[in-house]
């Protein structure tokens, strides 16, 4: 009886939305068309269509949360590149960006939630003023003071001048809606807090960007990637593994959040464990994420730094890392010089990485913990 009136209730939310429309995905373009054309963000090719396609926008970055009670998530196979890190208690967090991989399709992408201050950082890397997605964040609009002054992310949010009104901010507490934002408390086919609920149309964020002056171009006719480094990229060569399995843990006694990549040598790519179960996309019939690329990010953490046990992770300078790729490991590190700059990937020699075309994961682990491999 409550999971009926919960139901019943869900679907009041949001007035006349109709789920089972939105829910159906629609293909744009034949997927069996040569892929010719290389994406800038993670180097996957694509057909010249989809190029068309992403050339007219610019890059999404979106905070997807990971508690176990919200998997599996909608959409993240279809991420470009995917960070991760903890948002507080060693529940983990991440961010997504969608550029390429959603040019053909229109996607779904859930559960949205708050922002932190670290990881507007990483999306920094994405365009002087990317979108930015997110329910909320960490803040001190209270005045209470319970939130770290360098932990505050929605002040931190409108310091860079993205949190204005019709900026490329889009909190859906703050100024964007449906379709862009809208409930769906019949996602998992059961019962969760309202949290875990939010659901964001990528279609219709591009839609809205367009009427913000935020496509390719501003309104100044300045391009998103004047400033933007891509990485370096080159085919597969898969080999021997040597590196098959990895493994780790963000926090100890935080199980449902370690992590396991395994290798798979007919794909050339890791597929991904998380709480020691598949790790899978529940938008594409519950596809098993994975990665040409599974990069280590060493980095300090510090916290909590108040009493709402929020953490801090230091995203410029430098730090150790580990990249796998091809079923192999290279050791190396990492290094960010400014908030917007590249984070670069360098072996031991000093020369930059070459990563395998295709989606890329960075794993930002506090330092000092191990990694099994």
């Amino acid at each position: 009886v409550s999971l009926v009136a919960f139901s019943l209730l869900s679907k009041s939310v949001t007035p006349g939305i109709d789920l089972g429309d939105l829910e159906k995905s629609r293909s744009r373009i034949n997927l069996d068309l040569p892929k010719t054309e290389e994406c800038p963000i993670n180097g996957g090719m694509f057909t010249t269509i989809e190029r068309d396609i992403w050339e007219s926008r610019r890059p999404i970055t979106a905070m997807i949360e990971n508690h176990a009670d919200s998997r599996p998530p909608s959409g993240l196979s279809k991420a470009d590149v995917v960070y991760e890190a903890v948002a507080e208690g060693g529940i983990t967090r991440f961010l997504a960006v969608f550029y390429c991989g959603v040019a053909a399709e229109e996607v779904k992408i859930a559960p949205v939630r708050s922002a932190r201050v670290y990881y507007i950082d990483y999306a920094s890397e994405y365009a002087d003023k990317p979108i930015f997605m997110h329910v909320g964040g960490a803040n001190n609009y209270s005045g209470s003071g319970d939130t770290a002054k360098d932990a505050r992310a929605l002040e931190t949010l409108e310091t860079l001048g993205w949190r204005y009104a019709r900026g490329n901010d889009f909190d859906t507490t703050y100024d964007s809606g449906f379709p862009v934002f809208w409930r769906n408390y019949e996602r998992l086919e059961h019962a969760v807090a309202t949290e875990h609920t939010m659901m964001v149309s990528i279609d219709a964020t591009y839609e809205e960007a367009a009427k913000r002056n935020l496509g390719a171009k501003d309104e100044e006719g300045n391009s998103w990637d004047e400033d933007f480094v891509s990485w370096k990229f080159s085919e597969d060569k898969p080999h021997s593994p040597s590196a098959g399995s990895i493994s780790f843990k963000f926090w100890d006694n935080r199980s449902d959040y370690d992590v396991e990549w395994k290798y798979d040598v007919s794909s050339n790519s890791y597929l991904r464990f998380n709480g020691g179960k598949e790790h899978t996309d529940l938008e594409y019939d519950n596809k098993q994420l994975s990665a040409k690329n599974v990069v280590i990010l060493f980095a300090k953490e510090r916290g909590p730094v108040d009493r709402n046990g929020h953490m801090l992770y230091t995203t410029v300078g430098t730090g150790d890392a580990l990249i796998f790729q091809n079923g192999q490991v290279i050791e190396g590190s990492w290094e960010k010089d400014s908030r917007v700059a590249r984070t670069k990937f360098l072996d031991n020699d000093g020369n930059e990485i070459t990563f395998v075309k295709g989606i890329t994961w960075i794993e930002i682990v506090p330092a000092g913990n191990e990694v099994s491999y």
